[in-house]
């Protein structure tokens, strides 16, 4: 039996049915980060790194919004590229460690 080939607007329901939850995901992390930066002590993240793990988050997120933006705005299916996710994983990461390490923190 031969497999058909998705047709156009499966393969579009697939991309926005695997990249919007990913999407809400990093957002949801990004605020998580933001969250955890305004109570932060400074014995856990020195001052200095959570002004700068501010600014990556500050930046991660307009590039999020602008993301949506530009999917909404296409005339057809646009994913993502790898090089516009990994950071973004990167900082998702960032963020879990901060969480965990204020967990630690007496």
């Amino acid at each position: 039996m031969a497999q058909s080939s998705p047709t156009p607007d499966s393969a579009a329901d697939l991309l926005d049915q695997v990249l919007n939850p990913l999407l809400d995901d990093f957002q949801e992390s990004f605020e998580r980060g933001f969250t955890l930066l305004q109570t932060c002590p400074e014995a856990v993240l020195s001052a200095p790194l959570q002004a700068d793990l501010r600014r990556r988050l500050e930046q991660a997120s307009a590039e999020l919004r602008s993301a949506r933006a530009l999917r909404q705005a296409a005339p057809i299916p646009v994913a993502l590229d790898m090089k516009v996710i990994q950071p973004w994983h990167q900082l998702v990461l960032e963020v879990w460690a901060l969480s965990a390490a204020r967990r630690r923190a007496p």
